[in-house]
């Protein structure tokens, strides 16, 4: 019987300039396009990184960082930061993460996935624990949410089709009853399909505080 690893999952965040841009005409709509932004990609982030902490396989969560804010943020939350120093794209942030790790099984997590919740993680990484390299895609089956690796090195393949990319380089495909793992937000829609599954606190909270984007999320009648 394959026993269970303590998982160490790390998080790469980009600076807040330069994330979630496909989101933009919906924040645009608000009075404060710029902060109505910031505020709903920070959101996303303590969701995800919450429901990992809360995860019972998962000892630690590293975010990979060089933005102020979401560094202050996730430590608040209990995870712990390194900086962004390779600076060379979102492959390059989660190898430099994955050597900061304390273990040797180590997963990588994508930052938007507000709807996670933490036995779906936990699920995920169960069934991880029987191959050295493992994913999950997204909900369009063409990205991948999180990849894993124990006892081997994670080589990240993140970008367009990286599914297909992951499991090309010998990763094993995931499936399972976990909907909020699948649910990465690129654009409205998809957060949309994140309101419906149920979000988390952070991004619960601002919306109920944010009647224009409640309200064109189907979040208020």
């Amino acid at each position: 019987m394959v026993g269970v690893p303590a998982w160490s999952v790390v998080v790469p965040a980009k600076r807040l300039a330069v994330a979630k841009t496909r989101l933009r005409p919906l924040t645009d709509r608000t009075d404060r396009p710029a902060s109505a932004h910031e505020a709903l990609v920070l959101a996303l982030l303590a969701d995800t990184v919450a429901a990992a902490l809360a995860s019972p396989p998962v000892t630690e969560v590293v975010v990979v960082t060089d933005e102020p804010a979401a560094a202050e943020l996730v430590r608040r939350l209990g995870a712990r930061t390194v900086g962004d120093d390779p600076d060379s794209g979102l492959n390059a942030a989660l190898e430099h993460g994955a050597r900061a790790v304390a273990g040797d099984a180590v997963a990588a997590l994508s930052s938007d996935l507000p709807a996670l919740r933490p036995a779906e993680l936990a699920a995920a990484l169960s069934a991880a624990a029987a191959e050295p390299r493992c994913f999950v895609a997204d909900g369009h089956g063409t990205g991948t949410t999180l990849l894993t690796a124990a006892g081997t090195p994670l080589r990240p393949r993140f970008g367009a089709g990286s599914a297909q990319a992951h499991r090309d380089d010998g990763a094993l495909a995931l499936s399972g009853g976990w909907p909020g793992l699948l649910r990465d937000v690129d654009a409205l829609e998809d957060l949309r399909a994140a309101v419906a599954l149920g979000v988390g606190p952070a991004t619960a909270d601002l919306l109920a505080t944010s009647p224009t984007l409640a309200v064109q999320l189907g979040a208020a009648r």
